[in-house]
């Protein structure tokens, strides 16, 4: 391959500039070139898109979200749009494309790969959801985000002796809220992955007043429901009177963590490495601490599972 193209789709992650980076310094050090689309699958379609050298992804390894910007693309699953965003390519001399994004990015990935077009998935995404690999693209700096919240809230909540809830983001998978709860003493966690027990709050809100504790706090993911609706529940069934958070869009934002600009300089590098080597359909993770890649159609057979096991932990360390 001479030229390739990197673009970046779904929603953002701290990380994803570094990503870009990787793959566009490992491609030149390669010989070959990197298009950067414009506005994910999108730009794609209408060939949206720019020659990235070493000069242009300079300064961008530290900067949150991503320089190529993003957008969801729904027309995109149509055959029609598919074809005509491999035609943009193949008349601008792109050979093959890497993807940094979730599953639904990866989704698109794998039908340009059925389509005879070479692609290859990374990901990031804060929800730490894809299957494959222990970690995402963005999900270490969400997570220490999340924990400076709740440490500041825990400020205020032993101040005012209330309880709080933390509502945060991870769709359907509660990486961010086990985790976070865990690192940051939450005396109750609420995640998509196990069935809660009101009656279980409610009693270890009541224990920690009884040993003459004075706040808590519940960390809710909001794949399980939203915070004010859990108030609603404590309130109606056990006259408990909490305080909400909803931290929203500021988990995704941020300059990356050391840890996922490492992951994105592995992950971009092994990508171009795998198109390099004349293969496609794959998507690149980490396991075990050796970072590999793997068929993207796993990424769907799969499903994501949680460590259940720091479920188990949070729950013995906040009695």
């Amino acid at each position: 391959m001479k030229r390739i193209a990197v673009l970046t789709s779904g929603g953002d992650s701290p990380g994803m500039n570094a990503a870009i980076r990787a793959v566009v310094r490992k491609a030149n050090f390669h010989g070959v070139e990197v298009m950067g689309v414009y506005h994910g699958y999108e730009g794609f379609i209408d060939g949206k898109m720019e020659l990235l050298d070493l000069g242009s992804v300079g300064g961008i390894i530290q900067r949150g979200g991503t320089k190529l910007f993003s957008s969801r693309c729904p027309q995109f699953k149509e055959d029609e749009y598919q074809l005509q965003g491999i035609k943009k390519m193949k008349e601008a001399g792109v050979e093959g494309l890497v993807v940094i994004g979730g599953d639904g990015s990866y989704r698109g990935a794998l039908e340009l790969t059925k389509k005879g077009f070479p692609s290859v998935g990374v990901p990031g995404t804060i929800d730490n959801d894809i299957p494959g690999t222990e970690y995402t693209i963005g999900f270490d700096t969400a997570l220490n985000t999340v924990v400076e919240s709740i440490d500041k809230i825990r400020d205020t909540a032993t101040s005012h002796e209330n309880s709080f809830i933390v509502e945060v983001m991870g769709r359907d998978a509660g990486d961010i809220a086990l985790w976070a709860g865990l690192a940051a003493g939450a005396e109750s966690i609420l995640i998509p992955e196990e069935e809660y027990d009101i009656d279980d709050i409610i009693s270890r809100i009541q224990h920690g007043i009884a040993r003459d504790k004075k706040h808590s706090i519940i960390i809710v993911a909001e794949g399980v429901m939203a915070g004010n609706e859990l108030a609603k529940i404590l309130k109606e069934k056990a006259d408990i009177t909490t305080r909400v958070s909803v931290l929203g869009h500021i988990q995704r934002g941020g300059s990356p963590s050391a840890r996922d600009r490492v992951l994105a300089g592995l992950f971009g590098a092994k990508a171009v490495e795998v198109l390099l080597e004349g293969r496609s359909g794959r998507a690149v993770g980490i396991k075990n601490h050796q970072v590999y890649d793997y068929d993207l159609e796993e990424a769907f057979s799969n499903k994501h599972k949680a460590d259940l096991s720091l479920y188990t932990l949070s729950k013995e360390l906040s009695i």
